[in-house]
């Protein structure tokens, strides 16, 4: 007997659907080098969407800040992303959110949390990408971090955020994080936000990747 696949399951083929339209049409600012990665995000997530593609469906799992969710998600249907929150929505209750840290801060316990669509866990099971969504609660500060071997790219679907203090980034807006680039995000003190996220690049290091903070700064 073989186990479930997409075919079984279309909200994720329509998620994934989604995911594959943020990087189509999203602009890239005139920047070859974020073109090539939505390209590549794109191309990876296009292999996904056929029936065969198997899902590891495993129970739900909650975290505090996923109370911040509803809203997340209402913010976000106002805007151009309102296409992914709906889909995000029709499996918010079937989310496996985790923290992806040995030792997680105790000031993030309650404020932050991811749950990936695709990978090399599933529950859409990838090789080539990993995607999700990370959650922040209002006021929230993630510190710095960053990952070897791997081309990061967050959407802001809701809410506001700073990456290096370098910027605001609105609802539809991209950053990119190439490959080793530490980045710091902080949080609107008065919204969540909610952040798709996609990891591009090789399949050992997808497969591999450890997260690990920084040392730890002061809140400004």
């Amino acid at each position: 007997m073989t186990g479930p696949r997409i075919s079984d399951d279309p909200n994720w083929l329509y998620l994934l659907r989604e995911f594959y339209e943020l990087y189509r049409f999203l602009p890239s600012g005139g920047s070859e080098v974020i073109r090539r990665h939505q390209r590549g995000v794109r191309e990876a997530v296009s292999r996904l969407m056929k029936p065969t593609t198997p899902l590891r469906l495993d129970p739900p799992e909650g975290k505090p800040v996923a109370a911040h969710l509803r809203r997340a998600l209402d913010e976000a249907r106002q805007e151009r992303t309102g296409a992914v929150a709906r889909a995000i929505d029709a499996l918010s209750d079937r989310l496996i959110w985790r923290y992806g840290y040995e030792k997680l801060p105790k000031s993030l316990e309650k404020s932050y949390a991811y749950a990936e669509f695709a990978g090399p866990n599933g529950p859409v099971i990838s090789a080539d990408v990993i995607l999700g969504i990370v959650l922040f609660a209002p006021g929230c500060t993630y510190p710095a971090h960053a990952h070897d071997d791997i081309e990061e790219s967050y959407v802001c679907l809701s809410g506001a955020v700073s990456e290096n203090h370098l910027g605001v980034w609105a609802p539809g807006s991209l950053i990119f994080n190439p490959p080793g680039h530490s980045h710091r995000i902080t949080v609107s003190d008065r919204e969540p936000a909610l952040l798709a996220y996609a990891w591009f690049g090789p399949q050992a290091s997808l497969a591999g990747q450890k997260m690990v903070l920084g040392k730890a700064r002061r809140k400004e």
